[in-house]
């Protein structure tokens, strides 16, 4: 079974900045891919930025410039760094972890229960 805790969510200002950690109950070597999603009220869930590797980061248009996602393959975790943020980045944002074979865990996509980030003044 793999584990996913989201932490360091909270209420920042508008033009602030916050950092999110995603830890793993695994090494995240084991998969091929985690990201992060968000999913603010009444919307559906979105891709904010997915790790393939440390040089292969894809990112929302939305975030470009202002989110930046890295991995600690020693910690077991990956960050989320938002700056500059906005009243609209306020959501849940999840952590997801991607596998595409059976081994050593079952295929499939596990995800965190979310932490929540609210952009107000």
């Amino acid at each position: 079974q793999v584990q996913l805790v989201e932490s360091g969510g909270g209420l920042v200002q508008p033009g602030g900045s916050l950092r999110i950690s995603c830890v793993a109950s695994r090494s995240i070597s084991t998969f091929n891919a985690m990201g992060w999603y968000r999913q603010a009220p009444g919307k559906q869930r979105e891709l904010v930025a997915r790790i393939v590797s440390s040089d292969s980061i894809n990112y929302a248009d939305s975030v470009k410039g202002r989110f930046t996602a890295s991995r600690d393959n020693a910690k077991s975790t990956i960050y989320l760094q938002m700056n500059s943020l906005k009243p609209e980045d306020t959501a849940v944002y999840y952590c997801k972890a991607e596998k595409y074979s059976d081994w050593p865990i079952p295929r499939g996509d596990y995800w965190g229960k979310g932490t929540l980030v609210t952009v107000s003044s």
